[in-house]
């Protein structure tokens, strides 16, 4: 049985300049953080004495007897690309998935991560970020960048640069003392809305030549971002006031980032005493997430006291394997039961 454990990730600033079709003209970088919310997959071989060879619980239950017949596009594509059989996998998650938290590709790398212990074999992060980012772009053909993928395999508050077909991970350099209090000024809530990424992915990018000032003013802002981070001397409001800035560019880059419901939300946190916030991942519902001062921060918990508000840490692990105990594996058809 092999246990993994993967971290759901907070994107601040960069993200829609990580699709391929942009960063490979343009270049593209992103910040973002994991945090202590994470995605746990069970996986084992299956006992031979059941009518079916695989089962596999996720929001749904299914139980097949060949890898053809599997619905979920991520689970059967891994497993022909690895050659897994007769298996029982498991999901749970501790926030829900559709929510703009990086979960599909939280879940793809944390199953590649399970499939490879299986086999017995232990890879690194960037092997597992560059293998569910292929199978969810080319296996899976999902719309979609690749800032998620690489969070949930590293981990922690980084800089990820993208650029001819290659991405580069920098950890962003912050006294602990400062990164807890950036932690502290964050506010996140549930606006209870799911959607599909990659359907909010296509809208946004199906004009992209059309957007690419606005795509341009957002990779710069990544630049300042980390300045104010590493800069022990900068002021943090000047964060969470670039946080507003982002958001209203990302929000002119298609009409399904936002609604009205989730622009009265952002406008109530920002009159209680907000300085900024963002809709996280591709749009149109999900988490919202604030900066906001100490001292404010009543204030705004008291203004969305309708939505559930998620109290979090940043985590700096990444994908890891939290039960290793490996079995033999004798397919099927070679078992003789007396």
């Amino acid at each position: 049985m092999i246990i993994t454990k993967t971290p759901f990730r907070i994107s601040f600033f960069g993200g829609g300049t990580d699709m391929p079709s942009f960063f490979n003209e343009h270049g593209g970088a992103v910040i973002s953080t994991t945090f202590d919310k994470y995605c746990y997959l069970v996986v084992r071989h299956l006992p031979p004495f059941r009518p079916y060879y695989s089962e596999l619980v996720y929001s749904k239950m299914e139980r097949v007897n060949t890898i053809d017949e599997i619905q979920h596009p991520a689970i059967r594509e891994a497993m022909r690309m690895l050659d897994i059989h007769e298996i029982r996998l498991s999901y749970e998650g501790d926030l829900p998935a559709r929510t703009g938290l990086g979960s599909s590709s939280t879940f793809a790398v944390g199953m590649l991560n399970a499939f490879y212990a299986l086999k017995g074999k232990m890879v690194g992060k960037r092997k597992l970020a560059q293998d569910a980012i292929y199978l969810e772009r080319e296996l899976c053909k999902e719309s979609g960048g690749w800032q998620d993928q690489i969070a949930a395999a590293f981990g922690g508050l980084n800089r990820i640069d993208f650029a001819d077909n290659q991405f580069k991970v920098t950890p962003i350099i912050i006294h602990p003392e400062r990164k807890a209090l950036l932690n502290e000024s964050l506010l996140l809530f549930y606006t209870g809305i799911s959607r599909y990424s990659a359907e909010v992915q296509k809208d946004t990018m199906s004009r992209q030549q059309d957007k690419i000032a606005q795509f341009k003013e957002m990779l710069q802002l990544v630049d300042e971002a980390q300045a104010i981070l590493e800069n022990k001397h900068s002021d943090f409001n000047d964060f969470g006031r670039l946080l507003d800035h982002t958001w209203r560019l990302k929000r002119a880059t298609g009409g399904k980032v936002s609604n009205s419901f989730i622009d009265e939300i952002y406008d109530k946190g920002i009159k209680a005493g907000a300085l900024g916030g963002k809709l996280l991942g591709a749009g149109g519902g999900g988490f919202l997430l604030f900066y906001v001062e100490p001292d404010k921060r009543q204030n705004v918990l008291n203004a969305l006291d309708n939505l559930m508000n998620v109290p979090f840490a940043f985590e700096n692990e990444g994908t890891n394997i939290a039960y290793y105990n490996p079995e033999t594996y004798i397919p099927r058809k070679e078992i003789t039961i007396d």
